[in-house]
C-alpha cells in the first residue's frame, strides 16, 4: 500500500485570523526606527502568513489611518474570522469607539499587540490602553515577534475553547 502525503490542512480544521492595523502603521520602518524598527509592515505581514502556514490557519490583513474603517472592519469580522489580533497603534489610548467596538463583536477574541513596550515609553499617555480590557490578552514590546507571538496565543486559545484540534 502506498502512503499518503498528509497536508496539514487534513490535520486540524483551519483557524481564520484577521490582522488589524491602526494609524500609521503603513509607514513602518520608514518612520521613528528607533522606536518601531525598521521592519516594513509587508515584512510582518510575511512573518505572520509564514506562522499561519506553519499552524494551518488562514490570514487576512487590514491596515487603516481611518477609526470609521477600522470599526467597520471589525463589526463585519464577527461572522468572518475566529479571532482578532489587533495593533490599534494611536488609538489604543484615544478611541473609545474602538474599545466598543471590540465589546459588540464579543466573544470573537481579540488580541492586542504592539510592537514597542508601551509601558516603557516616555509618553505617560501611552501607558493606558483604552482597548486592553475588552481584549483577551495583550502582547507588547517584541517588535515584529509580538505579531506572531498573538498568532500562537491565538491558536493556543482557541484551542482550549475547543475550536480546533
Amino acid at each position: 500500500m502506498k502512503s499518503r502525503k498528509t497536508d496539514i490542512s487534513e490535520k486540524k480544521p483551519t483557524i481564520r485570523i484577521l490582522v488589524l492595523n491602526g494609524p500609521n502603521l503603513n509607514l513602518l520602518g520608514q518612520r521613528e526606527t528607533n522606536v518601531y524598527g525598521t521592519a516594513t509592515l509587508a515584512s510582518i505581514e510575511e512573518r505572520v502568513r509564514e506562522e499561519c502556514r506553519e499552524v494551518g490557519a488562514s490570514v487576512d490583513f487590514f491596515q487603516s489611518n481611518s477609526e470609521g474603517d477600522l470599526i467597520d472592519t471589525i463589526h463585519c469580522a464577527k461572522n468572518n474570522y475566529d479571532v482578532i489580533i489587533f495593533n490599534p497603534a494611536a488609538y489604543t489610548h484615544t478611541s473609545v469607539a474602538l474599545r466598543d467596538a471590540i465589546a459588540a463583536v464579543a466573544p470573537l477574541p481579540v488580541i492586542e499587540v504592539h510592537l514597542s513596550n508601551v509601558y516603557a515609553r516616555p509618553e505617560e499617555f501611552r501607558h493606558k490602553s483604552l482597548t486592553a480590557p475588552v481584549c483577551v490578552g495583550q502582547i507588547a514590546g517584541f517588535g515584529p515577534l509580538s505579531y506572531v507571538l498573538a498568532v500562537r496565543a491565538a491558536v493556543a486559545l482557541l484551542s482550549e475553547q475547543g475550536k480546533c484540534s
